[in-house]
């Protein structure tokens, strides 16, 4: 039986594909109607706990998928994933996944802010609950490590 974890990742994988798959096909992004899912990289960089360096190679994704039509959101799901090296040598210690929101103007209205988790993690994740937009614009998922904003990944919310 998977783990709530493995389906999510292999939601958040399948969700990849279909969006890859419809850019292929299309040619080009329209607006989100139902659902979408984007990553980007996360860059290398170093920082310290309780004194001891900790290094994150290149390898890794922040990943972001939001389910939902217009201005209502059924659900979010954001997390991290490494590949090959990244794999085995990435931890996210002191790590947090906040949620934003911002209208066409760029200006942020809200900001659904996650736990601060002490633990080292090499997979962290993120889900978020239904909520109705007051406005169009974008919803972004952020990733914070140790105090400091590592990547961020956004969706156009449109009409």
């Amino acid at each position: 039986m998977l783990s709530v974890r493995e389906r999510a990742r292999a939601v958040l994988a399948a969700g990849s594909a279909a969006v890859f798959a419809a850019v292929v096909t299309l040619g080009a992004a329209g607006p989100a109607h139902a659902s979408a899912t984007g990553s980007t990289a996360i860059g290398t960089f170093e920082y310290d706990v309780r004194g001891m360096g900790v290094k994150v190679p290149v390898g890794c994704f922040f990943t972001h998928s939001i389910k939902g039509s217009g201005k209502r959101i059924e659900s979010q799901l954001a997390g991290v994933d490494c590949a090959g090296l990244a794999a085995a040598f990435s931890s996210f210690c002191n790590w947090r996944i906040d949620f934003s929101y911002a209208d066409t103007d760029n200006r942020t209205y809200r900001t659904s802010r996650g736990a601060t988790r002490p633990e080292c993690k090499g997979d962290p994740l993120r889900r978020a609950g239904a909520r109705m937009l007051p406005k169009y614009g974008k919803a972004c998922a952020k990733f914070h490590v140790n105090g400091k904003l590592r990547a961020v990944q956004c969706h156009y919310i449109t009409r």
